[in-house]
Parts: C-alpha cells; structure tokens; sequence
C-alpha cells in the first residue's frame, strides 16, 4: 500500500511544481551549490554546519513534528529524486525512506549518519509496547543517537564525508567546518557535565513522555526511571498496567518532576504528575525528544536544543 502511495505522490509531483505545499523546502540557491535532502531537523541541522554556503539543504521533517507520523509529499519524493546527497539518521528511525528514495527514482549518495556511532540497547519496557500489530518500529537499538554529543561528532564526520565525495572541490572547506563543529561540541559536551553536576545525586531521576533520552542520560549520570509510552516509538501502545506501575515507580524513587515533549500532547504527563503528586515539566519548558525547534527559537539548532533541554532538567531536579 505504502509503494503504491509513493508511487502516486512521485507521478504527481512530476506534474506540478516542486514547491507545492510539500514538506521538503524547494530548491534555491546558486547552481553550483551541492543539493543535499536532510531527513531529520538534526541531521538537517549537522548538514548546514559542515556544508556551509556550499550546499542547499532540504530538510523534509518540519520542526515540533513527530516523525514516526511523517508520510512524504510529492514534493519531498521530488527534492530526494534531485538531491545530490540524502542524510538519514539511521538506526530505523525512517522506516518510510528506503520506499521513498526507490519510488524518487534517486541515484545519488544516501548516507546514514549512525555508522559508527555508539548504539545502546533498550529498557525492559520497550518489549512490552508494541504497535497495533505487535511489531516494533525501531528494532533492537535505540535511534535517539544524537542526544549524546559524542554520537553527534561521529554524525557530522560522516556527513562530511559524503559531502566530500560528492564535492572533492569543495572537501577542504567541509573538513574546516567539521573542525570547528568538533570544537563546539566538545565545549557543549562540557558545559552539560558540568551543569548536571549541580544537581543532587538523589535527585537525578528523569520520567519523560517517551524514551527517547538514554544516551543523555546515560553520558551525564541521570537515572531513567520510566516513560509514559515506555518504547523509543511514539505511536507504541500504553497499557493501564504500564501507568499504574509508572507511578508507583515515581514515587518510590522519589522522582521530583516528570517532563513533557514538544512533538507530544501533555495530557498524559499532567495526567501522571498529577497521580504521583509531582509537578510536570511541559509549555515553553518541553524538552525537545525527536526533533529540534522552529526556527527563532532557543532549540532551533542541536545545540541551543541540548542546551535548552539541560536548563530545564537542571531547573527542575536541582
């Protein structure tokens, strides 16, 4: 069904304009500017640091949006059939891309940016919310990857390898960019150990919407306690079973505050704070989970996202 879909979308596409509403941006900028579809704000946003002025980045997933709801446009099926090179994050967190790219007709660089990052394993609870149909979306290892900075140097140096490959002219200048993204990750990575440091070891307990923040937690010392959908999948089902136990599990762990995400709806988060007698962390202080934030705002880059993302876990449990 979804091949079909696809197929459609790309015969249509063809017949009107690329820039038809879609989800991708259209196509701008000079000729000579290497074309690169981005899948995620993410790797969109790894894209624009290391390409610099040197490419024309389309990204398909729009800020504050839940990718595991995403279905292509034509104009995304057409931006990925004229894309130079296509980023991916990897790590399952596309299910839908390897069918869009076939259907695009592209020919081009596909590059996942996971290889070689570190993958961490999943909690007990992912095994226990499946989707409808008893699959589950993301496999054995989680795809939240970029949510520790060590794995977000190893993204950008793949993306600029495959801007490289495709852009030998242009290979110096990304190297220079990826040097000095290198630099600002390792200060970010820095700056968060030590504003993590400031909360009390007792304290450092974190409930979120979904788990989607291992790898945070697991380079900065926090303790996951549990999630609202306990899988990395959004659209995973919850069971009462999951809920009662959760907030048992907050109280006995003493946990100060569950967070609300930004692509999520806070009724559930307020729904359990409110059970376990805590408060919820959610509105502008939403940590952002699956996607970075619109543009102009204080999480529309990865790093003014982690660094917001830190503010209000150490705000909340300090």
């Amino acid at each position: 069904m979804l091949k079909r879909t696809l197929q459609g979308a790309m015969i249509l596409a063809l017949l009107t304009s690329a820039a038809c509403g879609g989800g991708g941006e259209p196509a701008e900028g000079a000729a000579d500017t290497l074309s690169v579809v981005a899948t995620t704000t993410q790797v969109a946003d790894f894209a624009r640091q290391i390409g610099g002025g040197a490419v024309h980045v389309t990204q398909l997933l729009r800020p504050n949006v839940d990718p595991h709801d995403f279905d292509p446009s034509p104009a995304d099926l057409q931006a990925l059939a004229d894309a130079d090179v296509i980023v991916e994050n990897g790590v399952g967190f596309e299910p839908w891309l390897d069918e869009a790219v076939s259907s695009a007709g592209h020919a081009g660089e596909v590059v996942d940016a996971s290889r070689g990052a570190h993958l961490r394993e999943g909690h007990h609870e992912e095994e226990a919310a499946e989707h409808p149909d008893g699959e589950h979306e993301h496999g054995e290892h989680d795809p939240h990857i970029w949510h520790d900075p060590a794995n977000a140097k190893v993204m950008a140096a793949n993306i600029e390898q495959a801007l490289a490959k495709a852009d030998p002219s242009g290979a110096a200048g990304y190297a220079q960019r990826r040097r000095a993204y290198d630099a600002e990750l390792d200060r970010l990575d820095d700056w968060i150990e030590q504003r993590i440091s400031t909360i009390p070891r007792s304290d450092r307990k974190v409930v979120t919407n979904h788990d989607a923040f291992g790898y945070y937690l697991d380079r900065y010392g926090l303790t996951y306690v549990g999630a609202i959908i306990p899988s990395f999948d959004t659209s995973a089902e919850i069971t009462g079973k999951n809920l009662t136990d959760l907030v048992a599990g907050v109280k006995n762990a003493g946990v100060k505050a569950i967070f609300s995400e930004s692509t999520l709806p806070p009724k559930a988060a307020q729904a359990l704070a409110a059970e376990a007698g805590v408060q919820v962390v959610g509105g502008e202080n939403a940590l952002y989970g699956d996607s970075l934030g619109p543009a102009g705002g204080d999480a529309d880059t990865y790093i003014t996202m982690m660094r917001h993302n830190t503010e209000v876990i150490v705000d909340a449990l300090g």
